[in-house]
């Protein structure tokens, strides 16, 4: 279980002089196994509020509780060291998340395709490379439950379906928050909905009822 309750964000605007309240009282559930979509247009949120379930932003008020290993946003780079090569990366979150290196290496120089690249500094790479290797490196540890951006759709064709295997065949067991403010990816991988709007957390009663709402 993962449980949100009241958690509120703010970002200073105006050079400081006021605030944007951008989530307002969110309360949120998921159950191990569901997966969930959260629909919304830009710049409403729905970044801050992945960041904030992954522990990487913290809110201004409000609680974050779970018993289940919770991902780093999918192909969200943030937690690298830019200065590290990728794979001082990959031993560094491999100890982190106490997961056999070599194994994890080998994965990424299969899965992200960065060829000589992976010995270079991260801060070197392109947001495209970083996304390879976040995703990468993310399909290593055995979550409970992936979060999923869609920005993290990198690459070509064949790329993009080689990380829909990874992710939702292989771990389709697993819980799955994806966030996005296009419907084709929450109709096609989820059970439950919601719409972030305006600073609130609308949960609806089916995806079709969450799709229905966000396009009215």
């Amino acid at each position: 279980m993962l449980e949100l309750k009241n958690i509120c964000k703010s970002y200073p605007i105006h050079h400081g002089k006021s605030e944007r309240l951008i989530l307002d009282h969110v309360n949120f559930r998921i159950e191990r196994g569901e997966k969930w979509g959260i629909l919304g247009r830009n710049g409403v949120g729905k970044s801050t509020l992945i960041r904030i379930i992954s522990g990487s932003d913290l809110p201004q008020s409000g609680s974050v509780t779970s018993d289940m290993s919770i991902s780093w946003p999918l192909a969200f780079g943030g937690a690298f060291q830019g200065s590290l090569t990728g794979r001082d990366n990959v031993k560094l979150i491999s100890r982190i998340y106490g997961v056999d290196f070599h194994r994890t290496l080998e994965l990424v120089e299969d899965f992200a395709e960065l060829g000589a690249y992976l010995n270079e500094p991260v801060k070197s790479y392109s947001s495209g490379m970083s996304a390879r290797l976040a995703f990468a490196i993310s399909m290593s540890v055995e979550f409970d439950c992936f979060l999923i951006d869609e920005g993290m759709s990198v690459g070509d064709h064949r790329f993009h379906r080689k990380c829909d295997i990874e992710l939702f065949e292989k771990r389709g067991d697993r819980a799955m928050i994806i966030v996005a403010h296009q419907v084709d990816l929450i109709r096609a991988h989820c059970d439950h909905a919601a719409v972030l709007d305006k600073g609130h957390l609308i949960i609806c009663d089916s995806v079709d009822d969450a799709i229905r709402m966000y396009e009215g």
